[in-house]
């Protein structure tokens, strides 16, 4: 593991941008940028057309590491290049970490939650963000309703997963993101609160974890968690929260910073002059950068 990324993560000042729309959600990561379904006949090209646009937003001088800590990538950028370079050397020699998405999408919703889909060729994946420079990994579940077996079941599987992948030397981002449309949300995050602590508590000593969940309804109700020994880093997803009450809401919470998706792109457009699309991404990333670092 590189030690001097660790301690960027662990100690730097900034946020982490989530640039890891997978097949599902990259159609609509188009259209939002500009590009609409008609501008590629194929996957192959639709993902030619987002590799464009995230290329376009790691090559911005507004996409720098004084702001920026890590960029979460998905599997397929991980294997392409920028300017010449595999994704995660450029962003290394930007001094930026790259993590990579590794869950294959969203289980069925049982028990109020939905689990991970099966990770059948994690170690494959793995070996490769070895060879490719990745610091870490990040997957997602999802939690809708306050079951208290439900949530249990997303934690055991995150964790499951996580101990594969401090195995391989990587540090895992343990997403169970909280529905904010969820009626329980409150209690919901309580009940997942517990569950991770538990999870966390049996960590050996040399096993580090990052979490990345949704800014909680109760101000400050995950400090224990950033506190906790075996924790790198907490991070916040902006989980369709516009990015002003997403940042609003992400200043209210100590020691708590962004890794967001929708909220750093929603104002970058495909026909945008450099100089506007620069400034654009320039205001995103200073107002998550603020709402990371400077708390109310």
């Amino acid at each position: 593991m590189n030690s001097s990324q660790f301690d960027t993560m662990k100690n730097g000042k900034g946020f982490i941008a989530a640039l890891d729309q997978s097949g599902g959600s990259t159609p609509k990561a188009l259209a939002a940028y500009g590009v609409m379904e008609d501008a590629y006949t194929n996957d192959d090209e639709m993902f030619d057309q987002v590799h464009e646009m995230r290329t376009r937003i790691i090559t911005s001088p507004a996409f720098d590491s004084r702001h920026i800590l890590g960029t979460i990538l998905f599997e397929q950028t991980m294997d392409r290049e920028i300017e010449g370079k595999y994704t995660a050397d450029y962003l290394a020699d930007k001094g930026i970490v790259p993590f990579l998405k590794v869950d294959k999408g969203l289980a069925d919703k049982e028990n109020g939650v939905q689990l991970m889909k099966p990770i059948d060729d994690l170690d494959e994946t793995l070996r490769r963000a070895n060879e490719r420079n990745i610091f870490g990994t990040k997957m997602r579940s999802v939690i809708h309703e306050a079951n208290p077996n439900g949530i249990k079941a997303v934690v055991e599987q995150q964790f499951d997963v996580a101990k594969q992948i401090i195995a391989a030397d990587l540090v895992p981002i343990i997403e169970p993101e909280v529905d904010i449309n969820s009626k329980d949300k409150e209690k919901c995050e309580e009940i997942l609160h517990d569950e991770l602590m538990q999870q966390l508590n049996a960590l050996a000593e040399n096993e580090f974890v990052m979490l990345k969940l949704t800014i909680p309804t109760k101000n400050n109700a995950y400090k224990s968690l950033i506190e906790h020994p075996r924790v790198l880093r907490v991070v916040a997803l902006s989980g369709g929260y516009s990015r002003d009450e997403a940042n609003e809401k992400l200043k209210q919470n100590d020691g708590l910073i962004g890794s967001f998706s929708r909220a750093l792109a929603a104002d970058l457009r495909a026909n945008h002059s450099g100089e506007e699309f620069d400034e654009a991404l320039k205001t995103a990333v200073e107002s998550i950068y603020d709402a990371s670092v400077n708390k109310h």
